[in-house]
């Protein structure tokens, strides 16, 4: 049977140091096979105990000024080195399992968040497309009416493009260059129905949103515009709060 070699004995050692639980387990292992070894002893037969106790004076005899041997006799059988090591060789190959074991375990938990992250990435480059193509679809509808709202005082920068559909009275909204609703505030499109303002809707303006939006469809309308409300919206528009209009 193959011995450790000293390389292999020195990783056995400083395995135990790192993990008391190993070493604990080790010496278990060694006291049930001390124990295997006391029930199965064969104890030495009477003439094999003579033949040995003769042969220690013999040799005493013929070397005087050498001390005897002294040789252990006892009735249980010690427990021979290499079951220690083959304990010691058991132990590193489940130390060896646990790291592979968990090595793979790190690797496979790895490779799923990745899946996962490559999943919900494929899921938003989707909607993102359809929301392009639906976009698309609107801009060059042929009954698409084209309106284009342009900033007031209070927003002289600000444009918005409104889309009418001619042939169903639908209105969509391309709200991106809007400025950015400041917390608390969101935009009400109104259209002007016979001199009167008309609530079309509210516009969404948060990061990640459509560009074209579909607003509450009018039969005709004689203008448009869009105020900073409050979230939420008003049952009238806030004048002072108009930031883009146009007239049909």
């Amino acid at each position: 049977m193959r011995i450790s070699s000293p390389e292999e004995t020195q990783i056995v050692e400083e395995t135990l140091k790192q993990f008391p639980e190993l070493k604990q387990e080790l010496e278990d292992i060694e006291i049930s096979l001390e124990e295997y070894a006391q029930v199965n002893a064969i104890e030495p037969p009477a003439s094999a105990k003579e033949k040995i106790i003769s042969r220690v004076f013999a040799e005493g005899a013929n070397e005087e000024n050498k001390t005897a041997p002294v040789i252990s006799i006892n009735k249980k059988t010690a427990i021979p080195m290499f079951y220690k090591w083959i304990a010691a060789a058991a132990l590193i190959l489940l130390i060896g399992s646990i790291i592979v074991n968990y090595s793979y375990y790190e690797k496979y938990h790895y490779a799923k968040q990745e899946l996962i992250t490559a999943q919900r990435t494929i899921e938003q480059q989707q909607k993102s497309n359809q929301a392009m193509n639906q976009d698309m679809e609107i801009v060059t509808n042929k009954y698409a009416e084209p309106v284009l709202l342009k900033g007031t005082p209070k927003a002289p920068d600000a444009v918005a493009k409104i889309f009418w559909m001619k042939n169903t009275g639908d209105v969509y909204i391309n709200p991106t260059n809007l400025p950015q609703a400041p917390a608390g505030k969101q935009y009400q499109l109104w259209a002007i129905v016979d001199g009167k303002p008309v609530d079309g809707g509210m516009i969404r303006t948060e990061k990640g949103t459509y560009h074209i939006q579909k607003m509450k469809s009018f039969g005709k309308a004689d203008a448009f515009a869009i105020t900073l409300e409050k979230a939420g919206g008003s049952p009238t528009p806030t004048m002072s709060e108009m930031v883009v209009i146009a007239k049909m």
